[in-house]
């Protein structure tokens, strides 16, 4: 009996004397900590500046809107900022400025989008043709005017806007024709519409080559085998491949289009038809920084921003419908 219980402990004591499972369960914890944590160490950098540049002042924006300056008795005392709640929003949205400068603004987009996006796919389409030669320079010299900041563009197109000082007048007076005034009430909305379509053409353009340079070859091939042209192909091949990159682009022009403001700002200074009140941008500025009524023009910039989100949310939406998408 003695000799049969011996072998047995031994054998209970060499498995008790294997690795230790504690070791590897340590490690296999820390293996899945590190893979849960290590996602959110990269993106913390954009989520702490996407805090610190977007969600505290949109914050600190809706909290200042709730309240109005008061002043008591005649007014000659110092005023007192006071609870006012949704008064703002109200003023706002009863404001016929506030509403003038939204409808010139889709006015102008009406406009001004669908111009800009034909136009990029047009050079899109062909710098992607094998019948343009240079396109590596043709390429980059269409790029170049996004590369230009806006408020240089929107000061050399001033110039050229100025009856005064512009090549453009003085060459079409020298032809003895009426001199153009691009910065009259009715003409001045669409010289910012040209500035706006100058600048952001070749950077709608490379968003729409580089989807065209995506695209598998072998389709187009194809095309060309049952008999398709050119033309044909961009219009019935690659036109709806590259649907996805075209809308990306309107959506962005209707965003950029709504928060219009550089150029309309420093075009004041020659053009006495752009008032304080021309955009809804410009009017929350004004009433904000020069009229030092930070509460109204906090309420005003959300009102804005809620349009935005409104326009854009029924543009995706709308279109995911129309592609079949939920």
């Amino acid at each position: 009996m003695e000799t049969s219980t011996m072998p047995r402990a031994a054998d209970a004591r060499r498995l008790n004397t294997r690795s230790p499972r504690p070791r590897i369960t340590g490690s296999l914890r820390w293996q899945r900590l590190a893979r849960f944590v290590t996602p959110y160490v990269f993106v913390l950098p954009f989520l702490a500046l996407f805090a610190a540049f977007f969600l505290l002042p949109f914050a600190y924006t809706l909290w200042l809107s709730l309240f109005a300056e008061h002043r008591s008795g005649l007014g000659l005392g110092p005023p007192q900022v006071v609870w006012a709640g949704a008064a703002n929003y109200v003023k706002a949205l009863h404001d016929p400025t506030f509403w003038d400068s939204i409808k010139r603004v889709l006015i102008f987009g009406a406009v001004q989008i669908p111009v800009e996006m034909l136009m990029a796919l047009v050079l899109a389409f062909l710098m992607d043709s094998a019948l343009i030669r240079l396109r590596r320079f043709f390429r980059l010299a269409f790029f170049v005017p996004y590369a230009v900041p806006g408020v240089v563009a929107t000061i050399m197109w001033g110039f050229f806007y100025s009856p005064g000082f512009s090549p453009i007048v003085h060459s079409i007076v020298a032809l003895h024709l009426p001199a153009p005034d691009f910065l009259g009430p009715n003409t001045v909305l669409w010289s910012i519409a040209n500035i706006s379509t100058w600048e952001f053409t070749g950077y709608n353009m490379v968003i729409f080559f580089s989807a065209l340079q995506a695209l598998p070859q072998e389709i187009f091939e194809a095309g060309r085998i049952d008999g398709l042209s050119e033309v044909g192909i961009a219009w019935r091949l690659k036109l709806p491949l590259i649907r996805p990159a075209l809308l990306l682009g309107i959506l962005f022009a209707l965003i950029g289009t709504l928060q219009l403001f550089n150029e309309p700002k420093i075009l004041t200074s020659v053009s006495h038809a752009i008032t304080t009140t021309y955009t809804p941008n410009l009017l929350a500025y004004n009433i904000a920084f020069v009229q030092t009524n930070y509460y109204y023009g906090g309420a005003i910039a959300i009102i804005l921003g809620a349009i935005t989100f409104i326009f854009s949310f029924a543009f995706t939406r709308f279109t995911r419908q129309q592609s079949g998408g939920l």
